[in-house]
């Protein structure tokens, strides 16, 4: 993924910048369903300020202010918001998994 695509896709909720489980599934290639079965499988290593579940009113918030067609976007699964710290845990579990 070029930076300017990444870039397009932190955003900023909670008062952190954020990247999303679909996101970053699509820049390690990997689908995201095989993202979140690691990061449930490594829970342990995302303590509250790596990784959280966007709520309702966040999710309604990236649809209404940011260029997301609908929820249905998203699949219809809880999203995983992954702080910059998080980012890095992330990238060392998929390195072992994939």
């Amino acid at each position: 993924m070029e930076l300017e695509l990444i870039n397009q896709k932190i955003y900023t909720l909670r008062g952190v910048k954020v990247m999303m489980d679909r996101d970053l599934a699509a820049l390690y290639e990997v689908e995201t369903r095989v993202l979140k079965q690691a990061v449930k499988r490594n829970i342990e290593r995302f303590p509250k300020d790596f990784l959280f579940v966007l709520n309702e009113a966040e999710i309604e918030l990236l649809v209404s202010h940011f260029v997301i067609p609908s929820k249905s976007y998203f699949g219809g699964a809880k999203l995983f918001a992954f702080t910059e710290q998080g980012v890095a845990m992330l990238s060392s579990i998929l390195n072992r998994v994939c």
